[in-house]
């Protein structure tokens, strides 16, 4: 099945269809009610449909030819003995939808969403004479839908096609004559060609349009702002451009304005006349200008989203007049200034403030530690500067916090301040506190604390024994400090902590054979909970549960050495490896072998001898492979999972030899000097991509494109 994007977007436009559908269905129903039989004719048509699915769900157990249809399950007969409703959602039916179905001559309403049926969708049940309602998302409907020609007027009233495998253009003629419409969702398709405008003029009572994650393309039509009655207007994740037309700006019912990932331009000059709004999302365009002072006249807005715009200026002061306001993200921008003229203590509902990624400067504003119903908090990569004041502490129900990137000092200090958030699972304060110490065993709190990242800071002493205390922990970032000293014994009592980057510090000893005790990396067990913001990699790529990360252990860049253990061959759940640019000797071990579920091995600039372990080929999820620059001998493997890697996986290994390595020899000897030296880069890039993408990107909140592209 296609999957379904977790997206803001998506999860609105199932929030808002269920109001429509919900008064459609009380609507229809309400002149129904039940009835001790069905005629012959209703009841073949519905025997005929489970005859034709390969999967009924167990109705043949209540389907029984010799027993009242209307007392079937999920099925409902008006009093004159006429089937009028089908409700038989989420019961794992597969198969085909059978015609047969628009033979109920008295069907008003069908429910066959969250089910995996395929095939087309008959045309004799949306061009009904007498279903109202008619819901069949969720499911692998294919096929296209084609246009009705016919001068007689349908009932239909709410279409939810959403969430399956539809192609095609988007019929646009077809609703002249479903004068009824109030409710379309098509959303989650593949569907062509531009967003028809017809039913604003065709159906008077026309509410909802959702038809995010298609291929429309074109503009947003002017002739939308003649669906005079529109509430609910999403098509977001298409290919539409230019601006936004004037006369979208007509719709005065509008609560719900959703367009986001989009090519749309233009600016928001016109958007107070939108006084309805509840929810704005015009997130991932190219939209410019400022953010108007007007917007503080929709005093019914809860959700405001603007992301990854190229939107400018200071923020208004009136924004602090939208009380409403629960959402506000505006990451990635061009905003600047200070936000102190922006009083937040009057956005007493606010619960997710998202600024990253813009210019903003000054200090954090004292009036955002009075929204005391703020459970998400991103400020990273501002231009922020000092302390953290102590009365952050007054955001007990704060959750998630980020503010990676900016100038902020005093690193003992903030930690003793922000341990009093009680609640907080996802800290993320790398690139900041320069050159400062690594805070000693005087912090505790945290309890409840599952990701930190404190990378990039290039901070000295040792790994802290407070972290021993943070035995929830799941994720540790601490790389690109100058940590010293070795790997605590205590490690092993993180008993949730599946990611470890520790690279690029100054760390000694040999690995200590604790590490190898670490309960989340011998097995596949991680809990899903969600992230209060998603975490990013680059603007595209998000992650919304820790789950989604690698289960990682990465010691690249220090000065570890001895041998590398035997029992790391307990570490079964591992997909990334990295143990490169260290001091180990001895041979790889054999049981590395026994970690087949792993995706990434990098072991390059180490002094390991012997030879290349056979049984390496038995990784066959092995995408990502770096012995480089090490004293190994031996032949390369010529076939097998080995034989598939480059020969910079290998080079800088004098006693190798195999075919992939011949050309290297003898006159070729000063350029494998420099292809080895580009390889020895080429290893940290590979790091930094594995690692930035599943840690760097994640630890640091996208510290990839601050790092390397900004």
């Amino acid at each position: 099945m296609k999957p379904i994007p977790h997206s803001s977007c998506s999860s609105r436009t199932s929030r808002l269809a269920i109001p429509v559908l919900g008064f459609s269905l009380v609507l229809i129903l309400s002149l129904a009610s039940p009835t001790t039989s069905c005629s012959e004719q209703e009841k073949s048509s519905l025997l005929q449909f489970i005859t034709e699915l390969s999967n009924d769900g167990g109705l043949t157990g209540s389907w029984k030819n010799d027993k009242d249809c209307c007392k079937w399950e999920g099925v409902a007969c008006s009093s004159n003995r006429t089937v009028t409703d089908v409700s038989l959602a989420s019961r794992g039916l597969q198969g085909n939808i059978s015609p047969s179905l628009g033979n109920l001559t008295s069907l008003l309403s069908l429910n066959l969403s969250n089910n995996m049926l395929s095939g087309g969708l008959p045309k004799e049940l949306v061009y009904s004479n007498s279903i109202s309602v008619l819901h069949v998302s969720f499911n692998q409907l294919n096929g296209d839908l084609q246009e009705l020609q016919s001068s007689t007027l349908r009932p239909l009233q709410v279409l939810n096609i959403s969430s399956n495998f539809f192609t095609g253009r988007f019929p646009s003629t077809t609703w002249e004559v479903m004068k009824n419409l109030v409710a379309l969702n098509a959303s989650n398709n593949s569907f062509t060609g531009q967003i028809p405008t017809i039913y604003c003029v065709s159906a008077p009572s026309f509410a909802l349009l959702h038809l995010s994650y298609n291929q429309f393309s074109g503009g947003i039509p002017p002739g939308l702002g003649n669906c005079s009655m529109l509430t609910s207007l999403s098509a977001g994740s298409n290919d539409l451009s230019g601006t936004l037309p004037d006369e979208l700006f007509n719709l005065t019912l509008l609560e719900h304005l959703s367009f986001p990932n989009n090519q749309l331009e233009g600016s928001l000059s016109s958007i107070s006349k939108l006084k309805n709004l509840v929810t704005l999302d015009l997130g991932g365009n190219s939209l410019s200008g400022y953010l108007p002072d007007s917007i503080g006249e929709l005093k019914r807005l809860e959700e405001l989203y603007l992301y990854n715009n190229n939107m400018s200026g200071k923020l208004p002061s009136t924004l602090g007049r939208c009380t409403n306001l629960r959402s506000i993200n505006l990451w990635s921008n061009n905003f600047n200034g200070g936000i102190t003229r922006v009083n937040f203590s009057t956005l007493t509902n606010l619960e997710t403030l998202d600024l990253a990624w813009n210019s903003f400067t000054g200090t954090v504003p004292e009036s955002i530690y009075s929204c005391r119903s703020l459970t998400a908090l991103r400020l990273s990569f501002n231009k922020f500067h000092g302390q953290l004041s102590e009365r952050i502490g007054n955001l007990k129900s704060l959750s998630f916090l980020s503010l990676v990137g900016n100038s902020l000092t005093n690193i003992t200090s903030s930690l003793q301040i922000i341990r009093s958030c009680k609640n907080l699972t996802t800290l993320l304060i790398g690139i900041n506190f320069m050159h400062e110490a690594m805070p000693d065993d005087r912090i505790d709190g945290f309890e409840n604390l599952r990701v930190l990242g404190l990378n990039d800071c290039s901070l000295s002493g040792k790994i802290p024994s407070w972290l021993s205390k943070l035995t929830n922990l799941e994720m540790l970032g601490l790389m690109n400090n100058q940590l010293t000293g070795t790997i605590p014994d205590w490690i092993s009592n993180l008993k949730f902590l599946f990611f470890i980057e520790l690279s690029n510090n100054s760390l000694t000893g040999e690995l200590p054979t604790t590490l190898m005790e670490i309960a989340m990396l011998k097995t596949d067990k991680i809990e899903p909970k969600a992230f209060q913001i998603p975490l990013r990699a680059e603007v595209s790529f998000e992650y919304r549960y820790p789950s989604s990360f690698p289960k990682m252990l990465n010691l690249d860049a220090n000065y570890f050495s001895g041998m590398i253990p035997k029992d790391i061959g307990q570490l079964k759940a591992l997909l990334s490896l990295n143990l490169s640019h260290n001091k180990f000797t001895g041979d790889i071990p054999q049981s590395i072998c026994n970690l087949t579920n792993l995706q990434q091995l990098d072991l390059s600039g180490n002094h390991l001898t012997g030879a290349i372990p056979t049984e390496l080929n038995n990784l066959h999820f092995l995408s990502e492979f770096n012995i480089s620059n090490n004293d190994l001998e031996g032949e390369i493997p010529i076939t097998g999972q080995l034989s598939t890697f480059p020969s910079s996986s290998f080079e800088g290994n004098p006693k190798l030899c195999g075919p992939m390595l011949a050309h290297r020899y003898g006159s070729a000897e000063n350029n494998f000097s420099t292809e080895a030296a580009k390889q020895i880069d080429g290893t940290i890039i590979f790091s930094i991509a594995f690692g930035a993408f599943f840690c760097v990107g994640v630890l640091y909140d996208q510290i990839v494109l601050s790092r390397y592209f900004g």
